[in-house]
């Protein structure tokens, strides 16, 4: 499993097709100024919660990486309200470049790399983190959603 893609990496493929996407093939402008300013606020929000999310795995000496095993349970800092918050962030930053470019096809972006972290790594690291944590991962689990 070591040679297999991560998150980041997927990310930056997504960004690439959002922004391909709309400077080849434009179908539809839906976000009008000033609105699509608010992409602006997105990329800050999702790049804080990247930041703050690796911030918080170094203090706690764990890894991010989604195939190897953690040596902690993180509840602190933005995983009080997403167990994913890296993810959420990453895909904030997507959407905050599609509303900036403001085209239908901008949206694709953001929505496959969503789609790909709830197939690809989501299921395995939560089951992982079941195995490690056991109860308290489960108990974690049912107050702290997902995304959002």
């Amino acid at each position: 499993m070591k040679n297999k893609p991560l998150p980041p990496t997927y990310f930056f493929v997504c960004l690439l097709l959002t922004t391909g996407l709309h400077f080849i093939w434009p179908i539809k402008q839906i976000m009008p100024s000033p609105y699509k300013y608010l992409g602006i606020i997105l990329i800050i929000i999702g790049s804080w919660l990247n930041y703050r999310a690796d911030q918080i795995f170094k203090n706690k000496q764990t890894t991010v990486k989604p195939y190897e095993k953690s040596t902690a349970l993180i509840r602190e800092g933005p995983f009080k309200f997403s167990r994913h918050p890296m993810y959420l962030g990453m895909a904030l930053i997507l959407l905050g470049v599609a509303f900036l470019l403001g085209s239908v096809t901008a949206l694709i972006g953001p929505i496959i790399f969503i789609i790909l972290m709830k197939i690809i790594f989501i299921p395995v690291e939560e089951k992982m983190m079941e195995q490690t944590f056991g109860q308290e991962y489960l108990d974690y689990k049912n107050r702290v959603r997902r995304w959002l």
